[in-house]
């Protein structure tokens, strides 16, 4: 049935096709796995080591071995935005659904991010964050600190298989120079992205940030480990009647002729964050990176 209040319609398909947008912006949705989550929580089993084959000789009996198994209890955490229109904007129904559909997923996606990589407190104890991961940092020997990662990702038990990088860790990333000053990490000028790194996925979102001494602008890690789960997609809602809090100003949409839009997702996220390391920058060598880069476009020159 499509949501309907007070003559304002949007399309049935609204609930679907924010979540879909939300996993499409979320570089955590992107590389972790997805659980359905019950309302009350589910505990889920995390591998802690692999069973052991060995060899038999003939008529022996096989070995048996025991896979190491933890389990983690996921409680789903309400995540909401709610964005005001006017009402003149409202009677364009397309304008209305776009803007719906453009901006609430976003909005949803980044402060989900932000809080797996700790930059928020995180809702609750039972949602896990990348905040304690072991740190490696992108200045100076950017190649060999990153497979210092993966090496130190390896000596856990996991094997790295993807990253989620801020706008910034890209930045650093696409700066980093041989002695010949050949970019490290892109083929050619023209191509100018990071879709792999060490043969890993890269995914790139505003939220993998987190300001600090040094600033993290990046995790990479084994994804196999890390999940997370929704409960019943995204509620919309709508009213013509509500206050909003807006910062420091309150706004009466009754008052104002305005209509509101409420989207908000139960969410679940739990890993095993020994596996996972941070990617870290200091604010110096934010300044390095722009330099370089300044070098680099005057040499073109």
């Amino acid at each position: 049935m499509p949501i309907t209040r007070n003559s304002i319609t949007l399309p049935p398909d609204v609930s679907a096709e924010i979540i879909q947008k939300t996993q499409e912006q979320s570089a955590v949705m992107q590389l972790a796995r997805q659980i359905a989550l019950p309302g009350r929580g589910a505990t889920i089993q995390v591998i802690t080591s692999d069973p052991e084959a060995a060899w038999v000789s003939e008529g022996d009996a096989k070995p048996a071995s025991d896979p190491g198994l933890t389990t983690k209890l996921m409680t789903p955490y309400t995540l909401a935005v709610i964005a005001p229109f006017s009402k003149q904007f409202v009677r364009d129904a397309a304008a209305l659904y776009d803007a719906l559909i453009g901006r609430m997923p976003l909005a949803l996606a980044y402060k989900f991010d932000q809080t797996c990589f700790g930059a928020l407190s995180k809702p609750g104890d039972n949602f896990d964050t990348f905040a304690d991961c072991t740190a490696v940092s992108l200045d100076d020997d950017a190649y060999g600190n990153l497979v210092a990662a993966n090496y130190n990702i390896a000596k856990n038990g996991g094997a790295a298989n993807g990253y989620a990088l801020s706008p910034l860790g890209k930045g650093v990333l696409l700066s980093a120079v041989d002695k010949n000053d050949r970019p490290l990490f892109i083929n050619s000028a023209a191509e100018g992205a990071l879709p792999v790194i060490l043969g890993s996925r890269v995914v790139e979102s505003k939220g993998a940030y987190a300001s600090g001494t040094p600033s993290t602008v990046g995790v990479v890690g084994d994804w196999t480990q890390a999940m997370y789960g929704t409960v019943e997609g995204v509620d919309i809602s709508i009213s013509e009647e509500a206050t909003l809090k807006v910062g420091d100003s309150t706004i009466n949409l009754w008052q104002n002729n305005m209509v509101a839009v409420r989207a908000e997702i139960e969410l679940g996220f739990r890993a095993d964050t020994s596996v996972f390391n941070l990617l870290t920058t200091t604010e110096s060598s934010d300044k390095a990176a722009e330099a370089k880069a300044e070098a680099a476009e005057a040499k073109k020159k």
